[in-house]
C-alpha cells in the first residue's frame, strides 16, 4: 500500500505543481473547478443527500466559483476593493467554521441528514478552498510553500505516529491518529518554517511564519478529523477511489480545505 501511495504521488504531484507554476491564473482558476466538483460529489456521497440535492449543490458550487472568477477576471480594476472585501469575508467565514463549528461538531459527533444544511456546510467548506487556491496562485511559489506546510505536517504525523504513537488523539473518530503524531507534525512544520525563512522567504518574519504554519497545522488536523467523522458516519473507508492508494479527492484535500483559507487570510 505504501508503495502504491508513493507511486501515485510521483505521478500526480509533478503535474499539479507544473500546472500551478505555469498556467495563467485565469486558466488555473477554471481548471480547479473540476477537482472541486469531484470533491463536491464525494461530499454529497458521504453526507447521504439525494441525487436531486447533489445536483443543486454542485450547481451552486460551480456557480459560486464562476461568479468569483468572472468578477476577478473582468472587474479587477473597477471593483478591486470590493473583491478584497468579498474574498476576506469568505476566508474569515471558513476560519470561523473550522475554529468554532467544526470542533463542536466533532465533539458531539453530529450526523446531519437535512440536505439543505449539508449543502450549505459543503459550500462553506469547499468554496473558500477554491478561492484561496485561485487567489494565492498569483504568487505560485508562495502557494506551493503554503501547501507544503500541509504536506510536511501530514507526512511527519504519519511516520511519527507509526514509530512512536501510543496516545490516541480521537480514538472513536480516527483510531490511527495519535498525539505523538501531532507533536511530530508541529516539530516538522517549525523546522520547515526555519528553512523556508533562511533559504527562500527572508522577507517573511519568523514571528509570522512559525505561528501561521502551526495554526495551519492545527486547522489541517481538524479538517482531517472532520472528514474522518463523515466517512465513519457513512461507513466507508475512503471518500472515493480516484487516487490509487490514497482514496478520493476529499481524502487528499481534507487538511487543505481547513488550512488554506486561513493561510490566505494571513498572507494575502
Amino acid at each position: 500500500m505504501l508503495r502504491l501511495r508513493i507511486l501515485t504521488v510521483i505521478v500526480v504531484l509533478p503535474l499539479f505543481v507544473a500546472a500551478m507554476l505555469l498556467l495563467p491564473n485565469s486558466w488555473w482558476s477554471i481548471a480547479l473547478i473540476v477537482p472541486l466538483l469531484v470533491a463536491g460529489h464525494e461530499w454529497a456521497r458521504l453526507t447521504g443527500i439525494g441525487h436531486g440535492a447533489e445536483i443543486v449543490f454542485l450547481a451552486a458550487l460551480m456557480s459560486g466559483c464562476l461568479l468569483l472568477w468572472a468578477i476577478a477576471s473582468h472587474g479587477e480594476t473597477r471593483l478591486g476593493g470590493t473583491l478584497v472585501v468579498v474574498d476576506r469575508f469568505l476566508y474569515a467565514f471558513s476560519t470561523i467554521f473550522w475554529c468554532v463549528i467544526a470542533p463542536y461538531w466533532l465533539r458531539l459527533k453530529l450526523i446531519v441528514r437535512n440536505p439543505y444544511a449539508v449543502c450549505v456546510v459543503g459550500l462553506i467548506v469547499l468554496l473558500p478552498t477554491w478561492l484561496a487556491l485561485a487567489r494565492l496562485q498569483n504568487e505560485p511559489l508562495l502557494l506551493l510553500a503554503l501547501l507544503a506546510v500541509v504536506w510536511v505536517a501530514d507526512t511527519a504525523a504519519y511516520f511519527t505516529g507509526r514509530a512512536l504513537g501510543t496516545h490516541k488523539l480521537a480514538p472513536v473518530i480516527s483510531p490511527g491518529k495519535t498525539w505523538e503524531g501531532v507533536g511530530g507534525a508541529f516539530a516538522a512544520v517549525t523546522v520547515y518554517a526555519l528553512v523556508l525563512h533562511f533559504s527562500f522567504f527572508p522577507t517573511y518574519d519568523l514571528s509570522i511564519l512559525i505561528p501561521s504554519f502551526l495554526a495551519m497545522t492545527c486547522f489541517g488536523i481538524v479538517g482531517d478529523l472532520f472528514e474522518s467523522l463523515l466517512k465513519r458516519n457513512a461507513h466507508v473507508k475512503d471518500s472515493g477511489n480516484i487516487f490509487p492508494g490514497h482514496g478520493g479527492m476529499l481524502d487528499r484535500i481534507d487538511a487543505v480545505i481547513a488550512a488554506l483559507p486561513v493561510a490566505a487570510l494571513i498572507f494575502i
